[in-house]
Formats: structure tokens, sequence, C-alpha cells
């Protein structure tokens, strides 16, 4: 070995003596081949023992199993040998610890003493010699270990490349002979002990004798100035990454959170975790939170084998975040269209997650107040009140005494808009329910903090809502949000807390807090302690949000000195990745901030509102709204980013709004004019409805005080999704009645019917294939920028729309032709089809919820493809029995729904590739299944006809009901495909089958139901809601085109098939719409999967804007579902389509 090489040899024993690695294991990899060895030598105290240097027997499930499982093979092994004493020690010393997790097992385990031979157990007769019992053991082992979240990234080693470490002593000598005084073209390295210099040159002139030009460790020297450039790196670096935190690094699959980390009601979205792991100051992970099932824990990846061989693999759960030039500045919401007097100096707001002109308002003096800012209507106004003075603390009534007033500190909607909190500056949170007519009704009542409450927020840490709250008593708690019941408290704050951030990632969900002492502390829902204890910059007020798809962690505060941080986390160091400027250097108050479109961040700052691009530390742009803020404002954006509320200096709000926003209340406003007009004489006394109990617009008041006493008025549901559902419909209307009198039947429905291209904008997509096959199955991505559609020979096809001057958003138009996309390596997306015919498959397929890849079957295995490269990233389920139908589960997306064609459901999970249960109730195959997460069930259609409901906790069938045939049909029973949709409620059915398209509720119960007849005679084909709920869109094997509301399953629009089909084709009969398709955020936009394998889509014409009957025609007002009187009637009472 030459000297230099001995020399890194000490350096490297030196690292690791002051790591305190020289006798324990660094735990940055697990050398599985060397784990083997022991295992297999039976080295049980060094396997133990090298174990322990990653996990110990309580950190969790999987460690627990494995250490089990160990000390169990090492007991029974002493029991082959008959050594019963090293037995029953082993029994003592190694296996007790589990009996107080199992106590049965553990009582099975000793009495294997008592027996001759422990293979006379019926569990253990099969147990061979030593050598087989561990290569069996070591399997099992291997897949705990590489399940248990504790090992993630600790199984590979990095790939380096060659002579890695010489390579960064070579650059780090280099550097030093740079810095040289008087540096030498072949400088001499004698030794890597003190830093390299060159000796003066002499001064007699003599010359030195020439070094040699290659050192043993070194290699070759470049001449003097063309080193090698540094890199930030280090020679002893770990040479992996950190253990991921049981806080954020168990999961790999992130729910969509609400900016300020409030987590959404909807199904978990799939994106990219952070992984806090370095923000850990703990030496090892905490345990599993209660609950937590062990086969369910980590969901890094599907599986380990989809980890190998797929560089260019889309992750399972990659976040997606959009390039920087699909965005622009006129995306922010920069022009006032509204300025709202609140009357008082306003502390909190909030929009309405899914009623998104909904503004949700908190004052200074405990005023709540709810405002629609479209018709600039206060509808709810609450003045601080104690509900009940009686249950109130001691101190709590002390305090009210001596001073009465009190401010509102926080106000937020629950995910789903139902409820509202809001938290006061002294002891108390109030929780209202949120009715859609603007009524607030008294929920619950918490005397949550000894002073001050600070800050709320929603989670679901049970599957039950439940609301965080923290205060001035350095106590974070967690109640149940119906029943006011506390649930967890958690403490280890030193200062008041100021602000909660909470959020999940599948089963794991954690809360971050901070405190006025600038502290981040982070918690599992156990009561254990703080899993993260580090600095806030500014050392004082902070608060902390998620961008919307839960991948990037911001934080926003201010110093005591007034100096403003906005910050970026990189969660994988527990480090600040970038730091936003642009603050003014001493800030008026506590900066806020939020942030929207997963693109931008928006803080209030010296009299105005600034904004930044996530990816670009300065300022992007900044707006005054027209003056009239204060210093720090308050903001805060609605859900899509169209609109921005702003606090102003006059105790009022300034709405701003981009394009899309300046739509949608431009919109709002023509129909509060309609409204104005006033009803004709006989119907001044008529109660309007505003909107259906769905949340969909029908009506917008004009612009009144508020009423209590307008218990009637229900509010609109809108978002730029479902603009173009916005009708003008007036108030003049009457509710429709289930016997109409005469005046009624004078105002004949008249549908709308299409029968001409002139009347519709219908596109067909470009198609290469000389002969396409039938589109079988058909979806928009979630984006809805493409079209994905699956034929009956397995080949799948995407077009995707491209973003230009035509089409500025991007998202699919009929008005523009998209591209038939394929990746550069130009294979296709096909099915295994298992030697079967394809053709006469049952075809299913599923996207992922960051359309990063997709699930599909026809016939054969289960394929799960990349949607980048259209490779094959696993393939699972070999038939038999065949896959019909995919459905995720909402809140692990790693358990799967697999209807068969043997009539059963698997509960599949993929990431151990393992069935968890098989369901069995239907007669015939499965071709439809439903999720729905507020009922917490399943629901499954098959071909028998039948409608089945499975609770998703311990899936049991709850109910099963067979679909019933028309009245216009012989008596018997149905069969044939028959499909369900829950609506955007979740509560309310649609269930579509040739016969009928019906609605049931949770109960399955049916509320309407149509069957084909008059202008429809032909059979239903596929049926599906609109993105808005307020309409179904449904295909006949004739080719027409249905358009029905959904509350009363009334006829609405006709579009036949010459509309959109050349006529010499149309006119055949023949071809027809096997799938109908509906856009995810444009409603009034479908897309077409034809028997002939065409792909169309279509659209209303501009001048029309949605389908159907014009405002003249548009006659009787829509019921709601939760009242119309046709809920008590199977058949729809909608009048003869004519």
């Amino acid at each position: 070995m030459s000297s230099l090489s001995r020399e890194l040899v000490f350096l490297i024993l030196q690292f690791l003596d002051e790591e305190k690695f020289k006798d324990t294991e660094s735990g940055f990899y697990f050398n599985m081949k060397h784990f083997e060895d022991l295992v297999q030598g039976g080295e049980w105290d060094e396997v133990e023992k090298y174990l322990g240097g990653f996990t110990k027997v309580e950190d969790n499930r999987y460690s627990m199993k494995i250490f089990f499982e160990i000390r169990k093979q090492k007991y029974l092994e002493a029991l082959d040998r008959h050594d019963r004493a090293k037995a029953v020690e082993i029994l003592v010393k190694d296996l007790k610890v589990f009996a107080s997790f199992n106590e049965e097992l553990f009582k099975e385990i000793t009495q294997l003493l008592t027996l001759e031979n422990f293979r006379q157990n019926e569990q253990l007769s099969k147990y061979g010699d030593t050598k087989s019992a561990r290569n069996i053991m070591l399997l099992e082992l291997k897949k705990l270990i590489e399940a248990n979240p504790l090992f993630r990234d600790k199984l590979n080693f990095p790939p380096f490349k060659a002579s890695r470490l010489r390579t960064l002593i070579n650059q780090s000598l280099n550097w030093q002979h740079q810095l040289c005084k008087n540096p030498r073209p072949n400088p001499d390295i004698k030794t890597l002990f003190t830093d390299h210099s060159c000796a003066a040159p002499p001064t007699n002139g003599a010359r030195p004798a020439p070094p040699p030009t290659n050192g043993p460790l070194v290699g070759p020297i470049p001449k003097s100035g063309a080193f090698p450039p540094m890199g930030g790196h280090s020679p002893f670096q770990p040479v992996v990454s950190p253990s991921p935190s049981a806080i954020a690094g168990w999961m790999t699959n992130a729910n969509p959170s609400l900016p300020h980390a409030v987590p959404p009601g909807g199904p978990p979205g799939l994106v990219q975790p952070p992984n806090t792991a370095a923000f850990l100051k703990h030496a090892r992970t905490p345990s599993v939170p209660p609950g937590l099932d062990y086969q369910s824990a980590d969901s890094e990846h599907l599986m380990k084998r989809m980890r190998v061989g797929q560089p260019d693999e889309v992750s399972f759960s990659g976040a997606s975040h959009p390039p920087t030039s699909m965005y622009s500045q006129d995306d922010l919401p920069k022009n006032v269209v509204r300025t709202l007097n609140q009357g008082s100096n306003v502390m909190s707001l909030d929009f309405h997650p899914v009623q998104q002109t909904i503004l949700l308002v908190g004052t200074n003096v405990g005023d709540v107040g709810i405002w629609e800012v479209g018709s600039r209507e206060r509808i709810a106004h609450k003045t601080f009140k104690v509900w009940d003075v009686s249950s109130c603390s001691l101190p709590l009534q002390a305090t009210l005494m001596k001073d009465a007033t009190i401010s509102v500190n926080r106000c937020l909607w629950s995910p789903d808009g139902s409820v509202l909190g809001v938290a006061f500056s002294k002891h108390i949170v109030q929780i209202y329910a949120f009715i859609p007519n603007g009524e607030l009704r008294h929920q619950v009542e918490i005397d949550a903090h000894m002073g001050g409450v600070n800050d709320i927020a929603f989670s679901h840490p049970n599957k039950t809502l439940s609301i965080i709250t923290c205060g001035d008593d350095k106590l974070i708690k967690v109640w149940d949000a119906t029943k006011g019941q506390k649930q967890y408290t958690f403490e280890g704050h030193e200062a008041p807390v100021y602000s909660v951030c909470p959020h999940y990632k599948e089963s794991i969900q954690f809360i971050f807090s901070t405190a006025i002492d600038g502290k981040i502390k982070a918690w599992l829902y156990d009561c254990l302690g703080s899993r993260v204890d580090y600095d806030a910059p500014g050392h004082w007020c902070t608060t902390m949000a998620y961008s919307a798809d839960g991948s990037r962690l911001f934080s926003c505060g201010t110093s005591k000195e007034g100096e403003s941080h906005l910050v970026e986390w990189n969660e994988s160091e527990g480090a600040i990745k970038r730091t936003y400027s642009g603050f003014r250097k001493r800030s008026l108050g506590v900066v806020q901030f939020d942030t929207t479109r997963n693109r931008f961040l928006a803080a209030g700052d010296e009299f105005m509102v600034k904004f930044w691009d996530m990816d670009n530390t300065n300022i992007l742009t900044t707006t005054d709204a027209d003056g009239g803020l204060p210093a720090s404002p308050r903001l805060r954006f609605n859900r899509e980013g169209s609109l921005l509320a702003v606090t102003t200096n006059d105790n009022g709000i300034k709405i701003l709004a981009n394009a899309d926003g300046q739509r949608l209340l431009r919109m709002l406003e023509s129909r509060a004019f309609e409204g104005s007009r006033g009803p004709p004489p006989q119907q001044i006394n008529t109660k309007p409805h505003i909107v259906n109990a769905l949340g969909a617009p029908s009506n917008v008041s004009s612009p009144v005080a508020v009423n209590a006493e307008r218990s009637e008025r229900i509010l609109p549901s809108v978002s730029m999704s479902n603009l173009a559902s916005m009708d003008t419909r007036t108030q003049d209307v009457k509710p429709r009645i289930n016997a109409p009198d005469e005046s009624d039947k004078a105002k004949t429905w008249k549908m709308a019917d299409i029968s001409d291209s002139s009347n519709l904008k219908a596109l067909r997509l470009p198609d290469t294939a000389a002969a396409p096959s039938k589109v079988v199955r058909l979806l928009y991505t979630n984006s809805g920028i493409a079209l994905l559609a699956l034929g009956s020979n397995a080949v799948h096809k995407l077009w995707k729309w491209q973003r230009n001057d035509r089409n500025p958003s991007g998202k699919s138009t009929a008005t523009m032709a998209p591209q038939l996309w394929q990746p550069s390596n130009g294979i296709l997306m096909t099915n295994d089809t298992a030697d079967s015919n394809p053709e006469e498959a049952t075809a299913c397929i599923a996207l992922s919820k960051n359309d990063s890849y997709v699930m599909s079957a026809s016939g054969g295995k289960v394929s799960l493809f990349n949607m980048m490269t259209f490779k094959v990233m696993t393939t699972f389920m070999s038939p038999p029995p065949a896959a019909t139908f995919l459905a995720f589960h909402p809140q692990d997306n790693n358990i799967i729904a697999i209807g068969m064609d043997d009539s059963t459901i698997q509960i599949y999970n993929v990431r151990v590739d393992e069935v968890k249960t098989k369901l069995k109730g239907h007669q015939k195959k499965i071709t439809g299944l439903a999720f729905s997460q507020s009922l917490n069930v399943l629901v499954s259609s098959g071909a028998d006809a039948q409608l089945c409901v499975w609770s998703i906790d311990g899936w049991e069938k709850k109910k099963s009901r067979f679909i019933q045939a028309p009245a216009n049909r012989a008596a018997g029973p149905l069969v044939g495909d028959t499909r369900v949709q829950f609506h955007n409620d979740q509560t309310h059915l649609l269930v579509v089958h040739e016969t009928q398209i019906s609605m049931y509720d949770s109960k399955l119960d049916c509320l309407r139901s149509w069957s084909p007849r008059d202008a429809l005679p032909a059979p239903v084909s596929s049926a599906i809601y609109s993105c808005d709920g307020l309409l179904v869109y449904a295909s006949f094997c004739d080719g027409a085109i249905g358009v029905f509301e959904v509350d009363s399953l009334r006829l609405r629009c006709r579009i036949a098939s010459s509309s959109y089909m050349p006529s010499s084709i149309s006119s055949s009969g023949n071809i027809y719409p096997m799938v109908v398709a509906a856009h995810p955020s444009e409603p009034n936009q479908i897309a077409l999967g034809m028997s002939d394998g065409s792909v169309h889509v279509m659209e209303p014409l501009e001048s029309d804007t949605k389908w159907g009957p014009s405002l003249a025609q548009d006659n009787g007002s829509h019921p709601a579902m939760s009242s119309s009187p046709a809920i008590t009637n199977p058949q729809s009472t909608e009048p003869a389509a004519r």
C-alpha cells in the first residue's frame, strides 16, 4: 500500500472515530448480504447487534415482527437441540417482551417446552431442518425489512463513479495547489495530513529535482489553472440520504392539502411527499401511532420490484409541477372587482372550499360574517356571544366579567365547507354548522385554552372530523368537531403556540406547530412528544403552509425587530431551500401569506400585496389594490386562485380577481340583475330557489341586507370549473309540485333538439390507425388537457392539447385538434391479454390523480403504465379470474378494489402484492365500483343488475338490492352491465343500465328513474355526471346523446348522431357511442368513444354557453335533491319529451 493510500485509511478511521462509528453501526446503509450471512450462520447476537444500528424492537410493527421472527427461530433451534435450559433463557430474556402485545401467542410458545418435539404443534409440523428454516425465515425478514419505513433508502448502495473518494481528494489538493504563492507545474504531494503548499523557489538559481508527475493516490495532476471544477461535496459525507422520519418519511403518497395545511375531505391526491428526516432531533424514529395497520404503513413505491430497472419511470406518487411557461402574471388576481364593508377590523379570512365566492370573515370585535362576493351581499352575521355560560370554566367566566371585549383570532372552513370554526382571543372555540341557505347553526362550543386561542385547523385523524387548537397556554389540543370531546393534548412548547399546520400522507397524520419563541415542532397523534424541534427564521411569529398538492412546505414570519422571512423548506435535509427577497427592512406587524395553484406565493407587506413564483426568490410583481391597504394586509386566495381577498384600512375587504375571476363575478352579477327585475304579479309571493341541494347554482338573488328569517335561501356553489353551467334563470318561477295545475301545463317544457352540426361544436380526434378498434373505455386526464382511450384490441391512445394563442389554457377543446401523442421510443401502451381474445374481454382502466400512471386490464394481467414513457411499470393479478373493474381506495392509493369476472371483488394491496380480502355477494361479473369517503363505503354493481354496499372498515356487506325493471318493460329480473358513480356530494348514486338511468340514496332507495322512450328510445350505452354535478350525460345505442338535469332527470337536450357524424355514417345506425366521458373542469364538454374506434369531443356553441333551452324556454324551478317531491317516487316527474 502506498504511503498516501495508507494516510487515507488513517483519515477514514479518524472520521469514524470522531463520528462515533468505530464500534457502532452508522445506520446509513443496511447490507442485506452481510445480514443474510449472519442469519444463515446462526450468529444471533451479531444479527441483533447489526439490526440495532437501524431499529429497535419498539420502533414500529415491522421492527417488532423482525425481532420476533429472529428470536422465535433462535428459540426453536434450542428446542431442536434439546437444550431446554437455553430455550428457557431465550423465552425469559428475549421473547417475554412480546407477551404484552400478544399474551396468547406467548403462552403458546411457552407450551412448546412441554412437548418432546415441538413439531407436534400443528402450526410447526412442517418445520424442517435448521438450514431450510433459516432460509424460509430470511425470505420473510427481507419482505419486512423492505416494507419497514426505517429502512427506506438504506437498502441500495448509491452508484458512485469509480475511485470517487480519490477524485475528491485530488480536487482538494489541486485547489490547495492553486492557492499556493508559488505554484509549481508538477507539485509533489507528500502527505494528506497537512494542507499542501509549494516551497519558494531556490534563490541561487538552482532548479530542484523534478518530482514525480503521478502520485500513487492522486493520479495525474492537471496543469495549473485547469483544475477540475469544485463541487459542494465532502469526501466523507454519508453515502445515502438520511432515514425517513415517522412523520413524513413513511409515506410517498401525500393527499393534497389545502393552503394552510387544511387536509381536504376528498380522496387523497398522488403526490411526492416531503421527507422531514433531517428535521428530527431524536435518535430513533418514533413508534407507529395507534391504529396504524402494519400492512399499510409504508407506501413509498408500489413494491420493491418496481424500484429496480426503471430509471425513466414516473414515480407511483410523483408530484408534477407545471412548467413555469404554463403560467404568467395574468394568472394572478390583481384587479380590484369588489369592495366589501365589514364595519370592524378584519382579523381573519377564508374562502369556502366548494362555493368559491363565499367568504368567511372574523373581526376584532368578535363578529363573524359570511359574504357572497358575487352579489356583494353579507348573507350571515353573528356577533360574539357565549352560548352556554354555565358550562364555561371559572377562569373564563372571571375573564369575561373583568373584560368582555373579545376578538376573532382565526376563522376557518372545514375541508368540505359543511362547518366552520372560530378561534377567539379568550379561551373559546365555536363551531357552526353551515346550512346551504346561509344559516349558521350552533354545533359545539369548546372552552379550549387558558388565555387566547391563537389558531385552529381541521383534520381527520380518526376518520371523523376533528379541530386542532393552540393557545397562550403553550398547548396544542385536538377535539372532536361534532361533540367537542378532547382527543389529544400535545405538550412541549415553552412559549405560547402561534400556529398549527396539519398534514397527512395516507395513514400517517401529523401536525406542525410554531410558537412565539420561533420553535417549530411536529407531532403524531400519539401523545408521545414532539418529533421535530428546530428554529424558524426570525425566531418569533411564524405560520407554515403546504402547497395545494402537498409537495412543498413554506413558512412566513416576522421577527420582533420587524424583519420578515418567507422561505421554502428542503424537507429532505431539514434546511431552508430558498429564501424569498423583497420585504421591507422593518415590517409593521406580522406579515401574512398564502399559496395558490402550486405556483405562486403572496404576502401582505409595505401597504401592498407582493407575489412570488415559487421557483424564483425575486418578487414577481406587486399590487397596491388601488390603495387603502394597511401596512401588513391580511389576504386569502380562493381554491382556484381566481380571487384574492385583502383587508383594508377602513374595516373593509377588497376582492381582487384575474380574468377567470372577473368572468365568474360577471356571470353572478348578470344573474343578480335578472333576479332584480321582480316577479310577475301572479308569482309575487313565490319563494325562489337559489340552487339545488347538490350545491350547484341556478339563481343568485339581488343584493339585499341579511335577513335572519330567509331560511329558504340556498347559496350558489360556484367555481371556475362550473362557470359554463351557470344559466341566467330569473327568480320569477313557480316551484314544481306533484300535480301541476292547468297554468303549469300551459308552460310546457321544451327541450333542445340538436340535429345539425351547426348547432354545436364537435371535433373528431385525429387517428392514424388503419383499422381502429372500438373504444371500450374513455376518460379525461385529471388536468383536463388530454383524453385517454382504451380500445377493444387492448391498445391505449392518448390525445394531448397544446397550449398556444388559440388555446391559452392548454385544456381540451372542440375548436382545436389535439395531437395523438406517443413517446419518442414509439411504443404503444398495450395491455396483457393472456393469450385470450381482448375483443371478448371486459376492459377496465383507472388513472392516477396526478396523471403520471394508468392502471388497466383487457382480460389478462392488470398492467401499470408510465404515462410519460408508455412503459409497463409492473403487472399483477394473473387470470383467471380476470379483472373487470378497477377503483382506488380513497384513503390509501396502494389499496385497489378489483372487480373480477367470477363475481368477486378483490381488495388488493399493490405494495405487498397481496389480496387482503375477497368480497362475495354478486352472481355475475363485476361491472362497476364506486367509493364514498364520507359514507365510508364501497358500492359495487354487477352484470346481475345488483347493487351491494360494503363497509370500508371491515369489508362486510351492509346492504344489497337488485335494480327494478322499468314499467314499460316486461316483468322479470334484469341482467346486463350495470355501472355506478357517486355524485360530488358523496351520498347520491348514479346507476346506469341499458334499461334506465336512476338515482339512489345511501340506503339504496331509488329516488328517481328514467327509462328510454319518446325522443330517446334506444338502450342506454353509457352515462356519467358532469363535473359540477348538475347534469347527467347519457349515450344511446342509436348514436344519440341525452343531457339530463340531475335533480329531476328531466331531459334538457337531445343531440342526434347526425350533428357530430357524417350523414353516411349516422344514417346506418350501426355506429354509436360506447362510452361517454365528462371533462373534469368544464361541465359542458363531453367526449364520446365510438364503436368504430373514433373519439369525438363536443361542446355547446359559445353563444349558448350550455346545453339546453334558452332563458325564455326555461320554465320551472329545479327542486333540490334533498327536498324534491320526486324523491318519494321512483319514477321521474318529468313531462314526456317532445
